[in-house]
């Protein structure tokens, strides 16, 4: 009995300590966060979507860089593909080109103190971001810098979905072919981009680089009309509920997974009652526990109202992208949950370019071919086991 007590007052305890550290973890967070939107940017812009393709043109322009090259990522993977980044990156550090590598501590945890080292020897600068630390452990344990930026010269960016991982290449049988959206940019908006890896960088390495002239050089003009938005600590949801404000036709929203706030479901019911058409596409497989049944109750409500949504079937789609009428194309890193929404930092770009939106819109067309609609139906069938994991999903969906 005495046991018994004890344990149940040690649980106790330890969900105080998590609720305290949690809150007061997210006010420091908010407090020091700061809300940055570019304003109208020109640049030149290729899309990728499958892995190979991507990863094909993203090596060769770091092997043809000769000054520096700047990589944030969340996932690098100590497999096949994450050897051949890094002997990449090593070759071009001996040769002369300044490699600074900046990987979120907890996403790349397969990259051990040996490989950290072995890059260091090559002459690479390499950093962990979001490390888990005092006084707020749990907290920091939930922040992941999400973002995926790459700078070569400072002339040449890369951003979007893809990580460095071997699934990413469809060396995954479970999860191939991998969909995802990663954008290739040139053009004035390169500045913002290597602007906003020097502010990570700075907050978590012990080198400090400061805007040096030969990281910015002078870039001409694209002729695609966009803006950056890097988020943390909940401004995406501000973001998010803006654009869809702004739909007088059509929210077309891809996603690997949906678990939007309160707020912004609200306002995408509210779009749907004043005619808007919504069109959600999500994965038909799973690459994580409970994301599918921490969907389910939006998506019900959703299919009730008249939206459509589809399941990719081809592969999984980790695609991050939405679509607002003909007008505004959002790509980026974050996803349409609350882990994006609330905790990770995420950089997303609102494309206007209508010649550029409507190739989105034909790739978005092609995945929708490639998915299977959704019925009301088929979320409304009894199911005692499915219901048992939406409830646990329900209970801890902002973790998600």
């Amino acid at each position: 009995m005495k046991f018994v007590l004890f344990l149940s007052g040690f649980i106790v305890l330890i969900i105080i300590w998590l609720v305290l550290d949690f809150r007061l973890g997210r006010r420091k967070h908010l407090l020091a966060a700061n809300k940055v939107e570019t304003g109208i940017l020109h640049g030149e812009f290729e899309l990728f979507t499958q892995g190979k393709e991507f990863f094909r043109s993203y090596f060769t322009e770091i092997q043809k860089a000769q000054k520096h090259i700047h990589v944030l990522y969340y996932i690098v993977k100590n497999d096949s593909l994450g050897q051949e980044f890094f002997t990449i990156l090593k070759e071009k550090a001996r040769e002369g080109v300044e490699v600074r590598l900046l990987i979120d501590r907890l996403g790349s945890l397969e990259i051990k103190k040996k490989e950290v080292k072995d890059l260091r020897n090559a002459g690479i600068h390499i950093a962990f971001s979001n490390r888990v630390k005092l006084p707020f452990l749990f907290y920091s344990a939930q922040v992941r810098n999400h973002r995926k930026i790459s700078i070569i010269d400072g002339k040449v960016g890369f951003m979007g979905g893809f990580n460095i991982g071997k699934e990413y290449i469809d060396e995954d049988p479970k999860l191939s072919p991998w969909r995802d959206y990663q954008l290739k940019i040139t053009g004035e908006s390169i500045n913002f981009l290597q602007s906003e890896f020097l502010i990570d960088w700075n907050e978590y390495a012990d080198e400090k680089v400061f805007n040096q002239p030969e990281f910015f050089p002078k870039l001409m003009k694209g002729k695609i009309r966009h803006q950056f938005n890097p988020t943390e600590a909940g401004m995406l949801e501000i973001f998010f509920i803006q654009l869809i404000k702004k739909a007088e036709q059509s929210i077309i929203i891809g996603t690997p997974y949906f678990i939007p706030s309160i707020p912004i479901f609200n306002e995408l019911l509210e779009a749907r009652r004043r005619g808007v058409t919504i069109t959600l596409i999500v994965p038909y497989t799973a690459d994580h526990i409970l994301v599918q049944e921490a969907s389910y109750r939006y998506l019900r409500k959703l299919l009730k109202e008249g939206a459509q949504v589809y399941q990719y079937k081809n592969g999984f789609y980790h695609a991050k992208t939405i679509l607002i009428d003909d007008r505004i194309c959002d790509i980026g890193s974050a996803n349409f949950d609350r882990r994006s929404l609330f905790l990770n930092k995420e950089i997303n770009c609102y494309i206007y370019d209508p010649a550029f939106i409507e190739r989105v819109r034909r790739v978005i067309k092609k995945d929708i071919l490639d998915s299977k609609p959704m019925s009301l139906e088929d979320l409304t069938k009894p199911n005692l086991w499915r219901s048992v994991k939406e409830t646990v999903a329900g209970a801890v969906c902002h973790f998600l």
